[in-house]
């Protein structure tokens, strides 16, 4: 027997031997283990988001018929349903162009005030309704052109110094009492402005005004530039003026985690002083799967990188034209660009954003020594709730092979299944199997290329709607009369389907004629962020080729009015010269028909390189400037009168009152929108009123209204 066991384990010993042999053969795959740890504590995470702004971004969602206006809504402001965002940034208005287009100012002039114009109101009453814990975030791009205009002004900054007065931080103040006693809402910040450089003496005037007229609590941040070379200078000061200090609530900038981070001195400087990092703009401009894990590469990378705990995408919903720069594609979450058929897409990047929103929430804690680079490419943070639960949010973007990782529950934490969450370049944002904790342990495979969330939280879900309907061209032939909006308030003073560019076209009154009208409102030119030209606003569908574009005009002394036609550029996201036509009509008679080439712009924004190429072919293309292709005149101007651009090919006619008065041959742009415009004046823009707009085939019969789609709601219902 002895003999026999003695075989049986040598066997046994052998056949060990050699398992253990094929397995030293195999290459040795490494665990990364990484401990979490509940008491470690760590940095108040701030909320993540996107701007609504930086350019007329949602001028066409306002005009989306119901349900599917609220149905964009909730995709990315309703928590645990899609993109979920827990900070808004929005864009205090204007009236000036500030990348895409224009939004209406509550002071068009030192003494106007009025809290019912735009829909930067509207915007952020409905996303706080679908998530009152949303924190509220704001600055200005352009301002109106009287501030500054007595004096008083703080040195600093660039562009133009009458924005650096007190004047501005005045006008900030009403714009806070108009969203705190008129829609109930409180921001939770502001900055100064928008990349226009760096201002002691405003930030120092905003934080004594904001604190004197019951706003102590609204922090500031400063100073949102761009360029490496000098976007955190100020920081070097804070240490040496205590004003300053006390002043500036949180570091904000404008970091790309591609090509920039905070430099370690800034940091350390922000950590002694107790003042939070935010990125203020990011951006990542990529189409499909890309722009999914590329957000989430993003956000991990701010924190991992800068020490961020707050960050915001330029921009959340493309709510404006395609023809216009950056118009989402590539940028936004999703593309609301089509209303009049009420169509719209998610970009897949909404779901890289819902990896964030449906996982954190704002003051939630970055676990110290939770957060870093995978051994195998990618990267991982970890956030933990005010409670037992926590967060880990993993991106394996640059991994090029599986890599397991196995995380240690510490003390403080839950020790429950962790839901996960994937996305991959196939399947976006599913549910697989959970992960159950055994001896205070989970590991986990993970792919290359790939968005993982882990979560001890539930509620979670991939949001969607059925039967979206399916898109439709601009409707053509197409009438605006202005008569369906009785009540001009309701609707933020702005019409359907109009986008302004620059200046402020409002729903009013009409002169010298019953109902209402579009009146260009802004009188001077304004403070803005890009470079300038007129007031305009566009419409339509820019592969129109051969029509016939008018409206009713009426100037006053000194003023013009034009209809516009073939626009098929709006500018390149910095500088708003159109390409395309125009037919003007002077308050003395004079009618000029003139072609717009465009200009090249000397500045163009941040971008990464196929951007950045196109915006240089199209600044390069063309002479550039206006050319009068013909000229003539009416007897006087005075009163209303009706103009008519009509395309036919190459031959482009003049009509006022149905007479042709000026005709010229141009091939140089043969598609594009029509548009409204307001000239130039003697002390300032033009102030006109528009009636009848009307987009027709040449001689073709005056056509009907163009009717609201059913659902199609007023932004402010119940004012009169």
């Amino acid at each position: 027997m002895h003999t026999r066991l003695t075989r049986l384990l040598m066997t046994a010993l052998g056949g060990l031997s050699v398992m253990m042999a094929a397995r030293a053969a195999e290459p040795a795959r490494a665990i990364q283990v990484v401990q979490l740890k509940g008491d470690a504590g760590g940095k108040r995470f701030e909320g993540f988001g996107v701007v609504d702004g930086g350019g007329g971004t949602s001028v066409l969602l306002k005009d989306y018929p119901e349900p599917q206006r609220s149905q964009i809504l909730d995709l990315i402001y309703k928590p645990d349903f899609g993109a979920s965002v827990s900070a808004l940034y929005v864009e205090i208005p204007g009236d000036g162009n500030s990348t895409q287009g224009s939004m209406p100012s509550h002071m068009h002039t030192r003494d106007d005030l009025n809290y019912d114009r735009g829909y930067t109101w509207w915007v952020m009453t409905e996303a706080h309704k679908r998530n009152p814990l949303l924190a509220l975030d704001g600055t200005i791009w352009s301002a109106p052109g009287w501030i500054g205009d007595r004096g008083g002004l703080f040195a600093g900054g660039s562009g133009d110094a009458r924005f650096f007065s007190q004047d501005t931080a005045d006008y900030y103040v009403a714009w806070l009492r108009g969203l705190r006693d008129v829609y109930g809402l409180r921001m939770d910040a502001l900055g100064v402005r928008n990349e226009k450089g760096v201002s002691y003496g405003l930030v120092k005037a905003m934080r004594k005004t904001l604190d004197g007229s019951g706003f102590g609590k609204v922090r500031l941040h400063a100073f949102d530039n761009w360029p490496d070379e000098w976007k955190f200078d100020f920081v070097k000061d804070l240490d040496a003026d205590p004003e300053l200090a006390a002043a500036i609530g949180a570091i904000g900038a404008h970091v790309n985690t591609d090509t920039s981070t905070v430099p370690a001195g800034v940091r350390a400087t922000a950590a002694r002083l107790g003042k939070p990092l935010w990125n203020t703009e990011a951006h990542v401009y990529k189409a499909g799967y890309d722009g999914l894990i590329g957000n989430v590469e993003s956000f991990n990378e701010n924190y991992i990188r800068s020490g961020m705990t707050r960050f915001v995408n330029w921009y959340g919903i493309a709510g404006l034209y395609t023809m216009e720069p950056y118009s989402g594609a590539k940028e936004a979450a999703l593309r609301a660009n089509w209303p009049w058929s009420g169509h719209y897409e998610p970009n897949p990047s909404l779901w890289g954003y819902a990896h964030y929103g449906q996982f954190t929430r704002v003051g939630w804690t970055y676990l110290d020594g939770a957060s870093g680079d995978l051994a195998a490419g990618g990267t991982y943070v970890t956030l933990k709730s005010p409670g037992k639960d926590y967060s880990v949010i993993i991106e394996t973007h640059k991994a090029t092979a599986p890599q397991q990782v196995r995380f240690v529950i510490g003390r403080g934490l839950s020790h429950a299944g962790l839901a996960v969450w994937r996305s991959n370049a196939h399947d976006y944002f599913t549910r697989q199997a959970d992960l159950v904790p055994v001896r205070g342990t989970v590991a986990l495979t993970l792919e290359p290329n790939a968005v993982y969330s882990l979560t001890t939280t539930r509620g979670q879900r991939k949001g969607s709607f059925a039967d979206v309907p399916p898109l439709r061209p601009f409707p053509f032939p197409y009438r605006e009369t202005f008569d369906g909006y009785a009540h001009p308030r309701q609707w933020g003073y702005l019409p359907r389907y109009f986008a302004d560019i620059a200046g402020a076209f409002e729903l009013g009154a009409c002169p010298a004629r019953p109902g209402t009208c579009l009146h260009q409102a802004v009188p001077v030119p304004t403070i803005s962020w890009a470079p300038d030209w007129k007031p305009y606003t566009i419409i339509g569908d820019d592969a129109w080729t051969d029509y016939e574009a008018g409206a009713d005009v009426h100037v006053g002394p000194g003023e013009s009015a034009a209809v516009m036609g073939r626009v098929n550029q709006v500018g390149t996201g910095y500088g708003i010269i159109p390409k395309g036509y125009y037919l003007q009509l002077e308050d003395g008679g004079r009618v000029s028909l003139v072609v717009v080439r465009g200009k090249a712009d000397k500045k163009a924004l941040v971008g990464d390189g196929e951007q950045q190429a196109l915006i240089k072919a199209q600044n390069e293309a063309g002479e550039g400037g206006e050319k009068v292709l013909a000229t003539g005149a009416v007897a006087g101007a005075d009163g209303w009168h009706t103009l008519k651009l009509r395309f036919a090919g190459s031959t482009i006619g003049g009509f006022v009152d149905g007479k042709l008065v000026v005709q010229a041959d141009d091939a140089l742009y043969g598609h594009g929108m029509a548009g409204l415009m307001a000239g130039p004046t003697s002390r300032g823009f033009s102030m006109p009123y528009f009636d009848n707009v009307v987009v027709n085939r040449i001689d073709g019969p005056p056509p009907p209204a163009t009717e609201a789609l059913p659902g199609q709601a007023p932004l402010y219902p119940g004012k009169d």
